[in-house]
């Protein structure tokens, strides 16, 4: 069910993210991203996306599909596959745009979207984290955000065993 007036994001292919952008930075927006496995979502992730949306206009999502989340987390994991979770990031009001990506780090799919600002979680600064050189080379902006603190889909896989 739909809420009369309530937008919803959508996923879309990296062949056509670079296009999409372009166009909407040639209409004055600024556009945010960010990336992650958002493989059990959370209150931590909805509050992260929701901050990382208030930097900017247009939110993009770099999801991690089901073969970088392995490569990330183990044989496990993915909980959710990605199709699933990309569903659901796009029920999220705050989110513009899902891409899914296949390598282990966000780098090429952030140099094709060029955004203004990008956010990542507080646990890293802007000399550990690995995107950063992508981002300052583009003329982009890092943003830490905090995270909600006892909330990860570890945490919640851990209570459920």
């Amino acid at each position: 069910m739909f809420f009369r007036g309530m937008k919803m994001g959508q996923t879309v292919d990296r062949k056509d993210i670079g296009e999409i952008i372009k166009t909407l930075k040639a209409k004055g927006k600024k556009v945010v991203a960010t990336n992650g496995c958002f493989d059990i979502l959370h209150v931590g992730h909805v509050r992260y996306l929701q901050k990382s949306k208030s930097f900017g206009d247009i939110l993009v999502v770099g999801l991690n599909s089901d073969i970088s989340v392995k490569i990330l987390k183990g044989e496990t994991r993915p909980i959710n596959p990605q199709e699933d979770r990309a569903e659901v990031l796009c029920a999220l009001a705050c989110v513009d745009y899902v891409v899914m990506f296949d390598e282990k780090s966000p780098v090429d799919l952030l140099d094709l979207i060029k955004p203004d600002i990008y956010t990542k979680g507080g646990d890293y600064t802007l000399e550990t984290l690995p995107e950063a050189d992508v981002i300052l080379k583009n003329n982009g902006k890092v943003e830490f955000i905090d995270f909600v603190e006892g909330k990860s889909t570890t945490k919640i896989i851990d209570k459920m065993k």
